[in-house]
């Protein structure tokens, strides 16, 4: 067998069967959507082996793009977990072939307490498709499987459905980033979405700070201390007037009598009018002056200019910004 021509076969069978798929998009979908964006409770997703496993997914999407919605296997369903379902929600069943045994016993359940009821199907004709309000048709010509019995084009089919569906609710509600980042606080994206500057920035006895009159010796040991290669430096009044970083230090060593140079004043060396940044600015934006600065820490500072904490890269690094 030719592995590469077979696997571009799947492929081929699969994209064909999903152009198929959005053919068939009827007045049931846009039915189906409605119901779901005007659910007033849950959306509840059922369904039975490979089924079952896409159903979980959609459930998911659903969830994670601002439809409430959770998975119940009707095994599970039928000793007990249904009672999870009020009139408020919306069922979502798939089945293929829309007479699966396990799913029938929630058909009289729907009827008995009026709960709307959607069928994902390749089966126009079953049981499932006559008691739904809604039939999202998830017919396919043949199984990409070469004996046509494994489930593979029609759970293609479905899962892509179960998309279209999540993404024609995100349109309609007016999903955005920061909607999604709520949802996501743990992944890259949400923490890009949601974290400033004050929320991951060292502060306190780990941001590094000298007064003026201090000298390279002791911003050493400062910066040494604080694991960071840069200082601010204050006036009297714990205003900042400048930064020390290492890369002054090796300045220092290059146009400078090696001689005494730890007792010199770091405000005589130091880097005036430093890059800085507010608590309240998102912390991506810290990543992005780094980048474009070409520089790895900078000074977090409160309204009168005085230091309050400082972003280092490895902040950046911990909470994965970067």
């Amino acid at each position: 067998m030719d592995i590469i021509r077979e696997a571009v076969r799947v492929l081929h069978e699969e994209a064909e069967a999903l152009k198929r798929a959005a053919n068939k998009i009827n007045g049931d979908f846009t039915k189906a959507v409605e119901m779901i964006f005007n659910c007033e409770g849950h959306i509840v997703v059922v369904g039975v082996g490979k089924s079952g496993i896409i159903g979980q997914k959609i459930a998911a999407t659903l969830a994670s793009t601002g439809t409430p919605a959770f998975f119940i296997h009707p095994t599970e369903g039928g000793h007990g977990d249904y009672g999870m379902i009020t009139k408020k929600e919306v069922i979502i069943a798939i089945s293929n072939s829309g007479n699966t045994e396990e799913l029938l016993p929630l058909l009289p359940f729907v009827k008995r307490f009026g709960i709307q009821l959607i069928a994902m199907t390749g089966n126009l004709k079953s049981k499932l498709a006559d008691a739904a309000d809604a039939v999202i048709d998830c017919s396919i010509e043949k199984e990409a499987c070469p004996l046509n019995l494994a489930p593979t084009t029609s759970t293609t089919v479905t899962l892509a459905l179960g998309d279209a569906i999540s993404i024609a609710l995100m349109d309609m509600r007016n999903f955005d980033e920061e909607a999604f980042a709520i949802r996501h606080p743990k992944g890259r994206l949400g923490k890009q979405l949601t974290l400033r500057v004050e929320d991951i920035m060292s502060r306190d006895t780990r941001n590094p700070v000298i007064p003026f009159n201090a000298t390279i010796k002791d911003a050493l040991l400062e910066m040494t201390s604080n694991k960071v290669g840069l200082c601010t430096v204050v006036d009297k009044k714990g205003i900042l007037c400048g930064v020390f970083s290492d890369g002054d230090l090796r300045r220092c060593f290059q146009n400078m009598d090696k001689n005494g140079i730890l007792d010199i004043q770091v405000s005589d060396v130091m880097t005036k009018n430093p890059i800085t940044i507010s608590r309240d600015r998102m912390a991506v934006e810290a990543e992005r002056i780094m980048e474009e600065k070409f520089i790895t820490a900078i000074p977090v500072v409160d309204s009168e200019n005085r230091p309050i904490g400082m972003v280092h890269i490895h902040n950046l690094l911990q909470e994965s910004i970067i």
